[in-house]
């Protein structure tokens, strides 16, 4: 039964209804879009926070993937930083059996270099010098601890006490690239041959391009040959990154010789101005390629006969024709006329006295990336060649 309102009609009620219908579905309509619209709004905002945040997080771990932002230069890596672990003198102590001779590795900037073993069976790189305990250290050591990069060697904590400042490194067993090079031993050379140094330099440059990619930015400022490691896998890694920031001057004491060899990898500004920047960075890295390719210190004359290194050979000549003499001999005829020629085209580039002339980082990677995957479409695997692979004294024939 339907209930009709006292005094007004069966009729009347439904034409009342159809009068009001056109005021209510407007009105039901805009409080159910803003409801939606707010709602919407919502959503956004943590869509666009989620994004965010995986963003950075992902940023802090990246490692070497050529798509990797830190290899293209389209953003900057944010640092978290984080506490680094602070060891005692015993731990240490124990590790390296009392720092005696026969756990010392090496010498550097820094100071001397011990091989250690922790309790956890841990092997790790510990750098130690005679310094008073400062918290400028604790806090340079806070930064370079952040740095994660499978083509970096991480710096996992330090140590400040009974006057000695000390960095503890994980450790890389191959040793320095300069060792596999020239190395004082010939058992020590391992087979190095072209698509090995192609992937050991596109490893290098891809931690280093990952320095300048950080925010704070990281000038390496010391970037050489025997900084470059490699791990039981021949993976790359750059070490000593920061080192100078430890050391709070440019020039660093040691013998003659050593200055020499280190002083070939600094760009013109930096000896003359001392004015490091990215691109200074990218010239260190240039000498490093040549003397990948070459097999020898870019410190050597270039022939008995002629009184310029390899570097200024390098930079001044002007017969393309001749470079096949420069090209390691122990590559013997195992790599392409096209990879050779692309790969010194690249050290010129990255060794221009002019550092406005210099590519950044991030092209160097990507040019890497490519010949590399070029010399692997043209031969077969590592160590064997094909047709297309031509002898040294072919190279660079076609070139004007």
């Amino acid at each position: 039964m339907q209930v009709i309102s006292p005094g007004v009609s069966k009729d009347t009620g439904k034409l009342n209804i159809l009068r009001i219908l056109p005021i209510i579905w407007p009105l039901a309509a805009i409080v159910g879009g803003a409801a939606g619209a707010a709602a919407l709004v919502v959503i956004l905002v943590i869509l666009i926070w989620f994004c965010i945040f995986r963003s950075r997080s992902v940023s802090r771990t990246s490692e070497t993937g050529s798509s990797d932002p830190s290899y293209q230069g389209k953003s900057s890596v944010e640092l978290s930083f984080r506490e680094a672990k602070r060891f005692s003198w015993e731990e240490l102590a124990g590790a390296t059996r009392n720092f005696v001779d026969q756990s010392l590795i090496g010498e550097g900037k820094f100071g001397a270099v011990y091989k250690g073993l922790l309790k956890d069976g841990m092997l790790v790189a510990v750098k130690k010098r005679s310094a008073a305990p400062t918290q400028e250290f604790v806090e340079e050591v806070r930064y370079l601890s952040s740095i994660q990069h499978r083509n970096i060697v991480a710096l996992m904590g330090y140590c400040q006490e009974n006057n000695q400042q000390i960095l503890v490194y994980e450790y890389i067993p191959n040793g320095s690239v300069s060792i596999h090079l020239y190395g004082p031993s010939s058992s020590s050379r391992e087979k190095l041959e072209f698509k090995h140094r192609l992937a050991i330099a596109l490893g290098a440059a891809k931690g280093l391009a990952h320095l300048h990619s950080i925010s704070p930015r990281l000038l390496h400022k010391d970037f050489k040959t025997s900084n470059v490691l490699v791990d039981e896998n021949f993976i790359a890694k750059v070490a000593d990154a920061g080192i100078r920031n430890f050391l709070g001057r440019f020039d660093v004491a040691g013998p003659s010789s050593q200055q020499e060899a280190d002083a070939i990898f600094l760009a013109p500004e930096v000896k003359e101005f001392r004015q490091f920047s990215e691109r200074s960075d990218v010239y260190s890295f240039g000498v490093f390629l040549l003397e990948l390719v070459c097999g020898q210190e870019a410190t050597e004359s270039y022939s008995p006969e002629s009184d310029q290194n390899l570097v200024e050979w390098v930079q001044n000549y002007h017969d393309f024709s001749s470079i096949s003499s420069m090209v390691d001999k122990k590559l013997g005829n195992k790599f392409t006329i096209e990879g050779m020629e692309e790969f010194v085209q690249l050290i010129m580039r990255c060794i221009d006295a002019s550092s406005e002339l210099r590519p950044p980082m991030s092209y160097v990677v990507s040019e890497l990336d490519r010949i590399l995957e070029k010399e692997m479409n043209l031969t077969t695997g590592m160590g064997e060649g094909t047709p297309t692979v031509t002898l040294g004294s072919q190279l660079f024939r076609s070139l004007k």
